[in-house]
C-alpha cells in the first residue's frame, strides 16, 4: 500500500472548518462525527485528508503563526484557477499570487483557526 499523509488540526468552531475547507478550497467531507460526543469531521481533496476534532484545552493562536507554526502546503494543477476560487469567495488572502524564484507560483492564508496554507502549482 503507499503511504499517504493524513492530518489532524485542533480547531474552535468544527463549522467553521467544514465551510472553509468545502466552500473556500473546494474539499468534500468525508467523515461527519460533529453531532457525536466525540465530535470529529473530516474533509478530503484528490489524495489529502484533513481530519479536524476541537481542542481540549485552550490553543495559542499566536503559535501557529510564522515562523513558529507549520505550513501547510497544498500543490495544485492550476493555481492561477484556485487564486480565483479563492478571491470569488471573498476570503481574506495573507500573501497574493506570485510567481516564486524557485519556479513555482503561489498564494498563503489562513484558515479559520489560524492555521497557515500556502497554495502552490506551476
Amino acid at each position: 500500500m503507499p503511504t499517504f499523509l493524513r492530518i489532524e488540526v485542533f480547531v474552535g468552531d468544527l463549522d467553521a472548518f467544514v465551510d472553509f475547507y468545502t466552500g473556500v478550497l473546494g474539499f468534500e467531507v468525508a467523515e461527519d462525527r460533529r453531532a457525536d460526543g466525540d465530535q470529529y469531521v473530516a474533509v478530503v481533496r484528490d489524495t489529502v485528508r484533513i481530519g479536524a476534532v476541537p481542542p481540549w484545552t485552550e490553543v495559542d493562536r499566536a503559535a501557529r503563526q510564522v515562523p513558529t507554526g507549520v505550513e501547510l502546503v497544498l500543490e495544485v494543477d492550476d493555481v492561477r484557477a484556485e487564486y480565483s476560487r479563492v478571491a470569488a469567495s471573498g476570503y481574506p488572502v495573507a500573501d497574493p499570487l506570485q510567481d516564486r524564484p524557485w519556479g513555482l507560483t503561489d498564494f498563503r492564508l489562513h484558515d479559520p483557526d489560524g492555521h497557515y496554507l500556502r497554495i502552490t502549482g506551476c
